[in-house]
């Protein structure tokens, strides 16, 4: 079973563009006017003034890619579809880690594109979020078993890696979107948009939230995270990959 068509379900709905993002993918970007977006999911960071051709192999997911968006082709990143150099730009946004075979997956990005835009993180860094180190530490082996942003870079040999933190508002309800904000944690709805804790072990997450409703409820968490409070973004460890050859 491909794995989004069996965690996947109502993604599109906690997984929306966030503008500041969107503005940065899109700057890297640059000139170029067609893009393969590889595991394109819901296609939340398809630019909308180019060609874009939309590469994802769950059915589920693509069954919720919005109105108007790009058409999509079942296919997985280490079988593209496509022939060298098809496209100007290939746009990987938080799916190199979720590929069985990811160092051949990035060998396709190279083979159908000369720029190749990478959204990725530091995998020990989402270990060190307080919600995995104080509440879910299961988490923390999964994270460690993917690949992290400096291997991705490392091996596409990148030119740029820029850091992407995340505003203490952001509107897309990745992993750890919600820094600031803990109550969100408690909506199973959130949850299930995070893969991370989709695929951990549903006694350890549900253990993990009784624990934080508790802190929560006794003031707990606020008198341990102070520090976060006043902070306008924070540092999860996003960095965007560019590579050009």
């Amino acid at each position: 079973m491909v794995l989004y068509d069996d965690i996947g379900a109502g993604y599109a709905s906690g997984r929306r563009t966030d503008p500041r993002w969107m503005t940065e993918i899109a700057s890297a970007l640059g000139t170029a006017r067609s893009v393969a977006d590889v595991g394109a999911g819901t296609g939340s960071y398809e630019p909308r003034d180019r060609t874009v051709v939309a590469l994802e192999p769950s059915a589920g997911m693509i069954g919720q890619r919005p109105p108007g968006a790009s058409p999509a082709v079942r296919a997985v990143a280490e079988a593209l579809p496509l022939r060298g150099n098809a496209v100007d730009a290939v746009l990987a946004v938080l799916t190199v880690h979720h590929w069985t075979d990811w160092r051949a997956g990035l060998a396709e990005l190279r083979r159908v594109a000369p720029l190749r835009v990478v959204l990725a993180y530091d995998t020990r860094r989402h270990t060190e979020f307080w919600f995995v180190r104080e509440y879910v530490p299961e988490i923390a082996a999964l994270e460690l078993g993917r690949p992290s942003a400096d291997d991705i870079a490392d091996e596409l040999g990148a030119d740029t890696v820029l850091p992407l933190p995340v505003p203490w508002d952001f509107t897309d309800g990745v992993f750890p979107a919600h820094w600031r904000r803990p109550a969100a944690y408690l909506d199973p709805g959130v949850r299930r948009a995070c893969s991370a804790l989709a695929q951990t072990d549903p006694v350890a997450v549900e253990r993990g939230i009784s624990r934080l409703r508790a802190d929560l409820e006794t003031g707990r968490w606020h008198e341990r995270h102070q520090d976060l409070l006043g902070l306008d973004s924070w540092d999860a460890g996003f960095r965007l990959v560019v590579s050009r050859r």
